[in-house]
């Protein structure tokens, strides 16, 4: 995610904004005080853990048991066709579909505002697409996609990506031209000698796609102002307890309880509740049980607390299946101090990242990336949680990025894609490197010098390990000079050398984003069960669900996972109206 760019946007503007930071602790997981569940409830909630990750390293106890709640305490029962839990990507395409397509629909958010948005769209064969000459090879789409999930993944989930994704953006670019004048803007940069199949399927609204200048209004606001003038609302300060299932957890799914200011309050759903909560990175237990790669390299988050996974726990305590494999979106943007290292401090629900810069774009350009060994150790272009999860073998974590005086032209030739172009289009804009670091570099998070060897004493470098440094930048010198990487494969016109001052450098980690792995779904968004068959009445769209990632987020098809999440909640609402 790149640094936010505002209307009105000026030199002065961008300035504020370069070294904007963010707090890098992480929400714990708030709920009711539960009760003792049922013996059957209990048995399923210890196979779905033993169906996820955290089974592996034998932490099951983040998800508990669900809450039992006596009929006595419900205070009011609605009732409903179609069900949706949560305000955010997924929920607000949802209550869009369902009030044009006339449907009776309660959508439910814990907090008192729908949820931020996620603004890289990804889709395919699109009106834009086929406007700018852009083809995408679908057989190579979606085995690129299987390939990084180690095909650990549904292919036939992600061909609904793939078939619908235009209609979806279709649906939505009226909408967001009614409110904003704007329709999307496609990604056509393409570069033909990337190691790594890069389809331009990233869509974004932007008021001057040069500069990548977003509205100040967001979609989701948007696509709320579109529900309420068509007597449609939101219903907040609902806060998701656990789903009612007929027969336990072996009937069909048929509303939910939620917590209220006035207390419990059940949704009943004739036609089917979807899931679209999120995933879990806001909760610190559950990113250490299921996705233990995530404390080994990541110094920051940028996640949205109120993705604390409880809507998977909660579709895990009706009997759904989650994904085997974790799935985090770790960026390499956690620039920290030197000798900070990765992982949480504290413990339980208060656990926290130590790092506080938000989202520092230069660390997903491909500079040289040393250890605290001061050895490189990595192609420095691989997809942004590569680096993350290469230096989750390194000491601490955490790595060193340097740079030069020619780091402008070095952004320019790199043309990187995705958000990681953020940086380029503020040196577009003319801000200069000093400008655009000078917050972190009075915080102490990114270091200028005269000379390699000042900058290596400012970033901590001593002993051997400077001397590694110092011998590092030699060899990748050498390396840019007979333009080829011959120790870790990165392409020629991402190198660049190390000898015009003044010197720049600084220490990362991973910064946390959000998870991509949950309850395991089939092509029309249905929950599965243990069994892989389908838990009648529960559907799920989003970072709450899973069957698509597994290990890693594919950064380099840009806003597939936005994408989907659009277009599987569409989908499912349409489903549910159909069937």
């Amino acid at each position: 995610m790149e640094i936010e760019i505002k209307k009105g946007l000026s030199r002065r503007s961008f300035l504020g904004l370069a070294g904007m930071a963010g707090v890098g602790a992480v929400a714990g997981l708030a709920g009711c005080s539960p009760q003792q569940s049922s013996t059957a409830d209990q048995k399923n909630a210890a196979q779905a853990a033993e169906g996820s990750s955290g089974a592996a390293s034998g932490q099951a106890d983040w998800l508990g048991s669900a809450p039992e709640i006596a009929e006595g305490d419900i205070v009011e029962t609605k009732t409903t066709d179609v069900l949706i839990v949560g305000a955010g990507n997924g929920g607000m395409m949802a209550a869009a579909t369902a009030t044009d397509e006339g449907i009776d629909f309660i959508i439910c958010e814990k907090n008192d505002k729908p949820q931020s948005t996620r603004h890289w769209i990804g889709a395919v064969d699109t009106a834009q697409q086929k406007a700018a000459g852009v083809e995408i090879n679908h057989g190579e789409l979606i085995n690129e996609l299987a390939r990084y999930a180690s095909y650990k993944c549904d292919m036939d989930v992600w061909k609904v990506w793939i078939n619908e994704s235009a209609e979806m953006l279709a649906y939505l670019d009226p909408i967001m031209e009614a409110s904003l004048g704007l329709t999307a803007t496609v990604d056509t940069e393409k570069f033909d000698k990337q190691l790594h199949y890069t389809p331009m399927v990233q869509h974004m609204y932007l008021e001057d796609p040069a500069l990548g200048t977003r509205p100040e209004k967001e979609r989701n606001e948007v696509l709320y102002e579109y529900i309420q003038s068509k007597g449609k609302d939101i219903t907040f300060k609902h806060k998701l307890v656990k789903l009612v299932r007929e027969g336990g957890t072996e009937g069909r799914v048929t509303g939910a309880i939620f917590e209220t200011d006035n207390g419990y309050v059940q949704i009943d759903a004739n036609k089917g509740v979807l899931l679209t909560t999120g995933g879990y990175a806001g909760n610190a237990v559950m990113t250490k049980a299921l996705a233990p790669i995530v404390p080994q390299c990541t110094t920051t988050a940028n996640n949205t607390p109120s993705c604390d996974g409880s809507g998977i726990k909660a579709a895990l305590w009706a009997g759904a299946k989650m994904d085997p494999q974790p799935a985090p979106m770790l960026f390499a943007r956690g620039a920290v101090a030197p000798g900070v290292d990765a992982g949480y401090t504290g413990e339980g629900e208060d656990a926290a990242l130590p790092g506080n810069v938000f989202q520092s774009n230069v660390g997903t350009q491909p500079f040289m990336k040393v250890d605290r060994t001061g050895k490189r150790f990595v192609n420095e272009a691989s997809p942004y949680e590569a680096v993350c999860f290469a230096s989750s073998n390194r000491p601490g974590g955490v790595w060193c990025e340097v740079w030069d005086g020619n780091i402008v032209e070095d952004v320019e030739r790199f043309s990187t894609v995705g958000c990681s172009k953020g940086i380029a289009q503020q040196f577009a804009a003319g801000v200069t490197p000093d400008e655009m670091f000078a917050k972190q570099i009075e915080g102490g998070t990114v270091f200028k010098a005269d000379t390699i060897e000042e900058l290596a004493d400012q970033l901590g470098f001593e002993g051997e390990a400077k001397e590694n440094f110092l011998a590092q930048v030699d060899r990748y010198n050498e390396l840019y000079d007979q333009q080829s990487d011959d120790d870790y494969g990165k392409e020629a016109f991402r190198l660049s050398e190390l000898r015009t001052p003044p010197f720049y450098g600084g220490w990362f980690g991973a910064c946390y984003l959000t998870t991509v792995d949950g309850i395991k779904i089939n092509a029309n968004m249905q929950a599965l069960d243990q069994n892989e068959e389908v838990i009648e009445g529960l559907y799920c769209a989003g970072d709450c669900s899973g069957s698509l990632f597994a290990d890693n987020y594919p950064e380099y098809i840009i806003g597939c996972a936005c994408g989907r999440t659009l277009t599987f909640s569409r989908h499912a609402v349409k489903y549910m109206n159909e069937n």
